[in-house]
């Protein structure tokens, strides 16, 4: 049964390398009918990202529960924040924005600066680190073209950007986020642990990096340790074996075809699976006319609609 109480919409409170919140209407289209008409109780995200989808899924189905996970350490310090005690980090991001949007450009890209350096000196706390959250949140809205990218050191370098009037702290989409979290299990870690939480009644959604559709230029590469082909291979093997499970399961990737139409790869990999391919934009690029239209794969074990 689908739920129709929710008032204020959660969306991504980042912006992040492959969000989903372009294909939305697309994956309403590619939901198993088990979540759409009430069957599932858990929704499970082994590579949360952004969380556009997660947010997508708990505002319109009726979910007991859901597991996110990511390796991101900073990134699932945020959720674990906004989930905690969501008032304190909107005070924080308050403080920072009120300072920010004062000054001129000068100031503020010295003051970009001065965060960035403080965010990649002080380590995270294993508990949950307010003080990384507001710093992590502050650089992804004011750097340029909302990147997230380390050095080899795992250092944050993406170099300032230039907006106008950037929306920092967005407290009424926090709130509502973080009302969304109350009912979900956040882990830091490997999409491994995933396996612990799959039954009956499960959908599960699987967003990995995605492969690189060039030689050169990877499609997200956001991640210092990236995620090479043998890497898409011990997911497919994942994948496979819990399918086993009788749990509805949803793959997406690039799609290798879109610079070589020879390359079956993915095609190969989930040959025993449904494979659809949908037009997505590339929103993150350094350059604005490789922005374009390509397609994406989504990879499932049953049957849904027509893209």
């Amino acid at each position: 049964m689908q739920n129709q109480t929710k008032k204020t919409i959660a969306r991504p409170f980042l912006k992040w390398a492959g969000g989903k919140g372009q294909l939305l209407n697309k994956f309403n289209d590619l939901y198993p009918h088990e979540l759409v008409s009430g069957k599932v109780s858990t929704y499970i995200e082994p590579f949360v990202g952004g969380g556009a989808v997660l947010f997508d899924v708990l505002q319109k189905f009726d979910i007991k529960q859901a597991v996110i996970i990511d390796t991101n350490r900073e990134l699932i310090n945020c959720y674990k924040c906004i989930k905690e005690n969501v008032s304190r980090l909107i005070n924080m991001l308050e403080i920072l924005q009120s300072e920010y949007i004062a000054m001129c450009n000068e100031s503020r890209s010295n003051f970009f600066l001065h965060i960035r350096s403080r965010y990649n000196k002080v380590l995270l706390n294993e508990q949950c680190d307010y003080d990384k959250a507001t710093d992590f949140i502050f650089l992804n809205k004011t750097c340029f073209n909302g990147l997230f990218r380390v050095n080899s050191k795992g250092e944050f370098n993406v170099p300032f950007g230039k907006y106008k009037n950037p929306n920092i702290c967005d407290s009424s989409n926090l709130f509502a986020i973080s009302k969304l979290l109350q009912k979900v299990e956040i882990l830091q870690g490997d999409y491994i642990k995933c396996r612990g939480y799959i039954a009956d009644n499960t959908f599960i959604y699987f967003d990995p990096p995605y492969r690189p559709i060039t030689q050169t230029q990877s499609f997200v590469g956001y991640s210092k340790n990236g995620f090479n082909d043998d890497d898409q291979k011990k997911l497919a093997l994942l994948v496979k074996e819990i399918a086993s499970k009788n749990c509805k399961i949803l793959l997406s990737n690039s799609d290798p075809k879109n610079t070589n139409p020879n390359d079956n790869f993915f095609d190969y990999l989930y040959k025993d699976f449904y494979i659809n391919r949908i037009t997505a934009k590339r929103m993150i690029n350094c350059q604005a006319d490789r922005r374009g239209s390509i397609t994406e794969i989504i990879v499932a074990n049953y049957r849904r609609g027509v893209v």
